[in-house]
């Protein structure tokens, strides 16, 4: 009696062990972008913050996963992600870059965080139409889907930058005509830089974009799947994050 005793003692502590610990606890490595793009994600003191910070933070800690964000510029993220170097990537969408994903089958999160991309123009232009753009900045490796045919035509060239900062700077100098990015992401670097607070404006009369970031993987499509299952448990949490944020400025 005693045996059974102890025995159904030590069976209730080890069920009690496995309902607390996290199920599939993995380390994870996210590639993200090597770029502020504040208050959306970003790398600033080679720290990966923001929202999107948040919101993954809060999903691993949930599920007991150990994440360590790895930035690489946009191009090299889609050869690791490709080729194993990385298990998640951060941002994504299905519409991106699909040259540069080699066949492979990736696995798309539901949207996370929803952004307008626009054509942020100085402000006493800013009633101009498509026809008034002949050069048009944005950050190397992205690419301004809306403005297609005009740059297939060779209407307006695209010109590539590093550093988000110096691209709304060309736009205030008027070494290009418009800069193609996320609309909350300019405003608030505009706000932030001297000399452009209140110079820059969004134009919404020229193409733009609504679409929304989503979590992707090649090597690990079961975990995009758990994150689906935290987001729709979590909508407030991740709302409330997006909100304090500023995260989707200009969307609503």
């Amino acid at each position: 009696m005693w045996f059974r005793s102890v025995r159904g003692g030590i069976a209730a502590v080890a069920l009690l062990c496995l309902v607390g610990a996290p199920a599939r606890a993995r380390d994870l490595v996210v590639g993200v972008e090597a770029i502020d793009y504040s208050p959306v994600y970003g790398v600033i003191d080679g720290q990966f913050k923001g929202a999107a910070r948040e919101i993954l933070d809060a999903f691993a800690n949930a599920g007991g996963h150990r994440l360590t964000f790895q930035a690489l510029p946009v191009k090299r993220l889609y050869a690791e992600l490709n080729h194993g170097g990385i298990d998640l990537k951060f941002p994504d969408s299905p519409d991106w870059q699909p040259a540069l994903r080699q066949g492979r089958t990736t696995a798309f999160s539901k949207p996370v965080i929803h952004y307008i991309d626009g054509t942020i123009v100085r402000r006493e232009v800013l009633s101009q139409g498509p026809e008034a753009i002949h050069s048009l900045g944005t950050i190397a490796g992205f690419t301004p889907f809306a403005w297609g045919e005009r740059l297939k035509s060779g209407a307006v060239e695209l010109k590539e930058n590093s550093s988000f900062e110096q691209l709304l700077r060309q736009v205030h100098t008027k070494r290009v005509d418009g800069a193609y990015c996320n609309v909350a992401v300019a405003l608030n670097a505009a706000d932030s830089i001297s000399g452009l607070a209140g110079n820059l404006a969004f134009a919404p009369n020229l193409p733009h974009a609504a679409d929304s970031y989503r979590l992707s993987s090649v090597k690990a499509p079961e975990i995009v799947a758990e994150f689906d299952e935290w987001l729709g448990k979590n909508a407030r949490l991740v709302a409330e994050i997006i909100a304090r944020t500023g995260a989707e400025r200009g969307v609503r």
